[in-house]
């Protein structure tokens, strides 16, 4: 008798543990329904506080992009993450310029393949008219020679320009005109499409 006494508080216990983890479960589904959705910022829009004594290079864009700029900014964006590599132009590894050339490649226009001679092609355009799609230049070596290239990304509300390039420390990133080190090295934007 004691054992059959023993296995039936046992059972007891395990049913006792199911309605136990059954509760929890049900408030922790009823929790996260009742709660609103987190809104997240869109990772690919980060807004970059300007220091003090840095040049206005921001734009006064503020319309719709075409289709075409659309599928350059969608195939730059794909490329996110990839590595930096001295001469390469595929996803295992970009410079600067082989970025631009593969995305631009992608979309039928052909550009040269270094930022100096990309530099050369289409229109210069000052900084205040930039758009999505835009190519900005630098001079990461000071000076006026353009050894640097970027692909405009976005403007901001407030006329930030964020711009798509592979840099030498952490590969395909985009990066802001409000950033010291890029607002100190732009030289001049050009206009493809």
């Amino acid at each position: 008798m004691n054992g059959a006494v023993i296995h039936y508080e046992k059972r007891e216990l395990m049913m006792l543990k199911k309605i136990v983890l059954m509760m929890i479960m049900t408030s922790a589904v009823l929790s996260c329904t009742a709660r609103k959705p987190v809104q997240r910022p869109d990772p690919l829009k980060k807004t970059v506080e300007k220091t003090a004594g840095l040049r206005d290079l921001s734009s006064g864009f503020t319309g719709k992009i075409s289709a075409g700029t659309r599928e350059i900014l969608k195939d730059a964006e794909k490329y996110l993450g990839a590595p930096y590599k001295f001469a390469g132009n595929t996803s295992a590894g970009f410079d600067c310029s082989g970025l631009v050339s593969k995305v631009f490649d992608e979309n039928g226009v052909k550009l040269p393949r270094r930022s100096e001679d990309q530099s050369k092609t289409g229109k210069e355009i000052h900084v205040h008219q930039v758009m999505p799609g835009d190519l900005l230049f630098f001079a990461t070596a000071g000076g006026n020679r353009v050894s640097h290239v970027g692909i405009v990304h976005d403007v901001l509300d407030n006329g930030e320009i964020n711009f798509v390039h592979s840099s030498t420390s952490k590969g395909v990133i985009i990066s802001s005109l409000n950033e010291k080190y890029w607002n100190q090295a732009y030289l001049f934007a050009r206009r493809l499409l």
